[in-house]
This record gives structure tokens, C-alpha cells and sequence, in this order.
């Protein structure tokens, strides 16, 4: 590469056998001619979201394409009357996709939506921040598309009016060079598992029972936690079968490696016995020892290979035993809970127990209280009287 140049990788039209993608050489002139002069007017519409475009061979899987969230913009080409949603991540263009009035953009989950483009052979998908963002870029993407339609019927109509005094066109499809669909192709949608994940959301505790309620939070964390050692262990699993299966092809690899590397020895024998041909053998030789050496290196990088496998095998083993440690930690949490809920059901008794004896007690003291209220009543009286003996004699 000369001086001054950089290399571009477009997700446009390509002649390659994936169908996807094309490489280009620009220098700095040309790189600012390419990326900037179309875009010498504001967008329309700009946002920021994660983006994602599905894997080329499974048609299921979504690949990122930018590691954080980037700038989308809605752009308008008044030269050809056509609209385009880009995105630079750096100097690389990710989202090259011109609108055209048959793709749909489709919400697959609150935060997420994606969309089809038959001229760049993939589909777009763009991860929101909210739900509110989403919404936004789905309305700006109807605008769009409507007036792509409406460009699109005008173009239609200029044509028709400026073949319509001749005699000499062929009728058909009258289709103007420069519209949305003679860029973008059918735009058939593809579809698209949802894979944006679910949020759960957790309840708090009422008040009535906060003072028992440590022991349920404590069973959920390590529920959420074993869980989630669960699908690590699954994840691993699945990759340690897959490493055994290229281990086994790896030492098939070696094998073979090694039958070629005793045939070149051999040849090299039979190279260095013939005495005619002794500048041909000498560079026969020195391309067999570099063939030798490659396949030597190949073969160190295997066992390098083969140590990381092991050492992932030891992880795997030691999350299996925090995944028991867990476990039990769980059960007694379990145990622990149990013996709280039947404290509380004895303490329920006994203030139910408590509060009979105290209203039996509440009884029996309103009744003596009344019986001395008689008795205060009848020596007030006895005293009266003989206050009044007392006097009259």
C-alpha cells in the first residue's frame, strides 16, 4: 500500500462468492471526496445505537459490528431524491443503506428493530438505549420510506410523460435509473429471531414483613447466582466438546505432518545419494527443511493449543465445585428459612395466648373495680350517717 492511502470496506454491492462486502483503496482525497462530499448537509435525523448485522452463513445469529454505541444518521441526496441511513464507526462505513418504499422496519423487542437490504445482502439490526429512541427511528423510517414512494411515483411519471410522444419505446416496466429500487433491489425481508433478553423485575418486600424476609433475598441471590453458573458451565461445556472435537482433527493434522515430514527425510536421503544433481538436490534440500521447520511450528502451535484447552478444563472443574458449594449454601438457606417460618408461627401463638390472658385480666379487674366503687359508695354513706348521729347528740 502506497503512502497516503487507506483501506475502506463498504457493506455494498460485491462480486465475491459471500456476496457481502467489497474492498477499496482510497487515498486522503479520495477519502474525503467519498465519506464527506455527500454529506455536506446536515441529517435529517441523528441517534445512537449498538449495530448489529446477521451472520452471512446461518442467517439466524446477529454479528456486531461496532463494540460501543455509534451515530446513525437519516441523510437526503437531493441529487438523485433518494434517502440513506448511515453510520461511520471511525473511518469505516458499517451502514451504507439506501430507503426504498418496499423495506419495513420491524421492532423485535422494546429496545430493538431491524431491517433488510437486498442491494447490500444482509439485514440491519440497531440496538436502542430505550424504548423511546426505538420509536423515533421507526417514525423517521416511515417518513422516509413514504417519500421514497412519492420520489419514486414522480420519477415514474416523468418518465411516462417524456416516452408518451414517441412511438419507438417498447411498452413495460418503466423504471428511473436513480430511484430507490433500481439501487436497493427487492428488499425482500429475511427473518430475524428476536435476541434482545428479557428483564425480570423483583418485588420488594411489604413492610409487614421486613423482619423476616432476609432469608428469601439471600435464597434468590444464590439462586440467581447458580443460575447463572449454570449457563457459564453449559457455555464451556459446549466449547470443551467442540476443542475435543478439533483436537481429534488436530492430531490427524500431526499425523499426516509427520508421514509428510518422514517422506521429505527420505526424499532428501534419495536426493542426497544422487551424485548428478548436486546443485538441484542442494535447493531441493533447503526447501524441504523449510517445509520441515513450517510443519514443526505448526505442530508447537498445536501443543500451545492442546495447554489452553487444558487449562479450560480446569475451569470447568472448579465452577463445577462452585456450583456445589452453591448448592448446599442453598439448601441450608432453605433450612434456615424453614426454622424462621415456624418461630414465627410459635410467636404468633403465644401473642394470641397473651392476648386472651390479658383480656380475662382487663374482665376481672372492671368487675373488682365496680365492686369497690359499691363499697366506696356504701361507707360514704355510713359515714354520712353517723356524722349526722354525731350531731344530733
Amino acid at each position: 500500500m502506497e503512502q497516503g492511502e487507506m483501506v475502506v470496506r463498504l457493506p455494498g454491492r460485491s462480486h465475491s462468492p459471500k456476496g457481502f462486502g467489497e474492498t477499496l483503496v482510497l487515498k486522503h482525497k479520495e477519502v474525503h471526496h467519498f465519506f464527506f462530499v455527500p454529506f455536506r448537509e446536515q441529517p435529517i435525523y441523528s441517534t445512537r445505537a449498538h449495530v448489529f448485522q446477521i451472520d452471512p452463513n446461518t442467517k439466524k445469529n446477529w454479528v456486531p459490528t461496532s463494540k460501543h454505541a455509534v451515530t446513525v444518521s437519516y441523510f437526503y441526496d437531493s441529487t438523485r431524491n433518494v434517502y440513506r441511513i448511515i453510520s461511520l464507526d471511525g473511518t469505516k462505513a458499517i451502514i451504507n443503506s439506501t430507503i426504498s418504499p418496499n423495506m419495513t422496519f420491524t421492532k423485535t423487542s422494546q429496545k430493538f428493530g431491524q431491517w433488510a437490504d437486498s442491494r447490500a445482502n444482509t439485514v440491519y439490526g440497531l440496538g436502542f438505549s430505550s424504548e423511546r429512541h426505538l420509536a423515533k427511528f421507526a417514525d423517521k423510517f416511515a417518513e422516509c420510506k413514504e417519500a421514497a414512494r412519492l420520489a419514486k411515483e414522480k420519477s415514474l411519471e416523468k418518465m411516462g410523460l417524456a416516452n408518451s410522444p414517441s412511438q419507438e419505446s417498447v411498452p413495460g416496466d418503466i423504471q428511473s435509473p436513480m430511484t430507490p429500487e433500481s439501487i436497493n433491489g427487492t428488499g425482500d425481508e429475511l427473518g430475524v429471531p428476536d435476541l434482545t433478553p428479557n428483564s425480570e423485575s423483583q418485588s420488594e418486600p411489604s413492610p409487614n414483613t421486613q423482619t423476616f424476609t432476609h432469608s428469601p433475598a439471600i435464597t434468590k441471590h444464590w439462586e440467581a447466582e447458580l443460575a447463572a453458573l449454570k449457563g457459564n458451565n453449559a457455555k464451556l461445556t459446549a466449547a470443551l466438546l467442540e476443542s475435543t472435537g478439533n483436537v481429534k482433527q488436530w492430531k490427524q493434522q500431526l499425523a499426516a505432518y509427520q508421514e509428510e515430514a518422514e517422506r521429505l527425510h527420505k526424499r532428501v536421503t534419495e536426493l542426497e545419494c544422487m551424485s548428478g544433481q548436486t546443485n538441484v538436490i542442494k535447493s531441493q534440500k533447503t526447501e524441504l527443511n523449510q517445509t520441515i521447520e513450517e510443519l514443526e511450528t505448526a505442530l508447537k502451535a498445536k501443543e500451545e493449543e492442546m495447554e489452553q484447552l487444558k487449562v479450560e478444563v480446569e475451569k470447568v472443574n472448579r465452577l463445577q465445585e462452585q456450583k456445589d458449594s452453591l448448592a448446599w449454601k442453598l439448601q441450608e438457606t432453605d433450612d434456615r428459612s424453614k426454622e424462621l417460618q415456624t418461630q414465627l408461627a410459635n410467636l404468633e401463638q403465644r401473642l394470641e395466648a397473651s392476648q386472651v390472658e390479658q383480656e380475662t385480666f382487663r374482665k376481672d379487674l372492671k368487675t373488682l373495680l365496680e365492686v369497690l366503687d359499691g363499697k366506696i359508695f356504701e361507707l360514704t354513706e355510713l359515714r354520712d350517717n353517723l356524722a349526722k348521729l354525731i350531731m344530733g347528740s
